[in-house]
C-alpha cells in the first residue's frame, strides 16, 4: 500500500517538454510560424529507412522568424486549436 508521502513525491515529478528543431517554411500568419521537422524512421519489413516530414505551427511573438531558418521548438499549454509550441 502507498504511503501518502509516495504519492506527493511521484505527483512533484515533471517530464520535460518536447523540443524539435526544423526549419520555418510558412510566416504568413500573425505570430505563427510553421516549422517542418524532418527524422528518420526505419521499415523493419524492408530493412531500411526512411525520412519523415511532419508540420507544426508553432507561437513566434512579433514575428521575428524568417522563411527559411533555422529554429528550435518547444511544447507548450495549447495557444489555439492546432497550435501547442513555441519557438524558443
Amino acid at each position: 500500500m502507498k504511503t501518502n508521502a509516495q504519492t506527493v513525491e511521484k505527483a512533484a515529478v515533471t517530464s520535460q517538454p518536447k523540443q524539435f528543431s526544423g526549419k520555418v517554411v510558412s510566416v504568413k500568419m500573425k505570430d505563427t510560424v510553421v516549422v517542418e521537422i524532418n527524422n528518420y524512421v526505419k521499415l523493419p519489413k524492408y530493412e531500411k529507412f526512411v525520412q519523415r516530414t511532419k508540420r507544426y505551427k508553432a507561437h513566434d511573438e512579433g514575428n521575428t522568424k524568417k522563411l527559411g531558418e533555422t529554429v528550435t521548438i518547444e511544447e507548450t499549454r495549447p495557444l489555439s486549436r492546432d497550435k501547442h509550441f513555441r519557438v524558443i
